[in-house]
């Protein structure tokens, strides 16, 4: 018999967790080849979602642990707070919000026992129910990504997947503060088979990745995985000295030989405004580096535990 570690970060979800969890009693109930363990991570919401969670764990159809965070610290931590207290042979991670649908986690586990070439199941969005232009945006990111990094992201490849525990074990040993899963996935390596599905619409609420906090995340994925802002700084201060050796240089030859009168004030603005634009912009970018490195320097926890629920005996002794 297989186990099962399925990881399910919530935030804010105190309308979606029950629902959720029925629908998993539903799809696993029948299924005696697997054994499920369920992991909840309550990431600080300012909700009931704790309070339905406890609830939950009183249930004892399967293996069920509540990690209550202290505060709100990421989905990112989230994830990395349930890799590190998965045990099953398979871990899933999937969302709370029903827009991925537990019936489909048991392909995954079925494609996993059938082919042992495969080392993670993967599901990539098609038909996705957003605007036009933040589905060209999220394109358009891709293609940047995977121009200037030196791992492959998938188009459309999600968190929503599947893998072994020697998958699961290699993500455990990047323990790096700034964390950005898709490129981790990407980075572990390992046989993907990718699978395609179309999300559903939440059950309740708002999603809260809302287009800056999305942003954030793409500038952090490209921090990340990429140091080609840093080469494009470099190779345009280049280019931009060049240029202003040679207009030196063509002053010079127009004032001295041809007398010619050299037009002064709005150049010298012109050029000014120009470099120190340029110059500002880089000055952001390795701000941005320099920042990560200083958060990587201080070792903080990603996240802190504030309570643990559980209703299995033996993970009880062990707390």
């Amino acid at each position: 018999m297989k186990k099962i570690s399925m990881i399910v970060p919530c935030y804010n979800e105190e309308k979606n967790v029950t629902k959720f969890f029925e629908e998993v009693k539903k799809v696993y109930e029948n299924h005696n080849e697997y054994k499920l363990e369920i992991i909840f991570i309550d990431d600080g919401s300012t909700d009931d979602t704790l309070k339905e969670l406890k609830n939950i764990a009183k249930d004892k159809t399967f293996t069920i642990k509540v990690l209550s965070f202290s505060r709100n610290f990421g989905k990112e931590s989230a994830l990395f707070a349930g890799l590190k207290n998965a045990k099953g042979d398979y871990t899933l991670l999937i969302d709370a919000d029903m827009q991925q649908q537990p019936s489909l986690t048991l392909k995954m586990a079925e494609l996993l026992d059938k082919n042992d070439e495969y080392d993670c199941v993967c599901y990539c969005q098609e038909n996705r129910k957003e605007s036009k232009s933040m589905i060209w945006l999220k394109k358009t990111f891709y293609n940047f990504m995977n121009k200037i990094s030196e791992v492959e992201l998938k188009q459309g490849a999600s968190d929503f997947r599947m893998f072994r525990k020697n998958v699961k074990d290699a993500i455990l040993e990047l323990e790096e503060y700034c964390r950005f899963s898709k490129g981790i996935f990407s980075w572990v390596g390992f046989n993907t088979i990718y699978l395609k599905y179309t999300p559903e619409e939440r059950a309740n609420g708002k999603t809260k990745w809302g287009f800056f906090k999305l942003f954030k995340y793409g500038i952090n994925g490209i921090m990340s995985f990429s140091t080609t802002p840093l080469r494009i700084s470099t190779i345009l201060g280049l280019i931009m000295s060049l240029l202003s050796f040679l207009y030196l240089l063509v002053v010079f030859i127009q004032k001295v030989f041809f007398e010619v009168s050299v037009p002064g004030y709005p150049t010298i603005v012109i050029c000014i405004l120009l470099i120190g634009g340029i110059q500002l912009l880089f000055l952001g970018i390795i701000g941005e580096y320099i920042g990560k490195i200083y958060m990587e320097g201080k070792k903080r926890p990603l996240y802190i535990t504030k309570e643990i629920i559980t209703n299995d005996k033996e993970s009880k002794k062990s707390l």
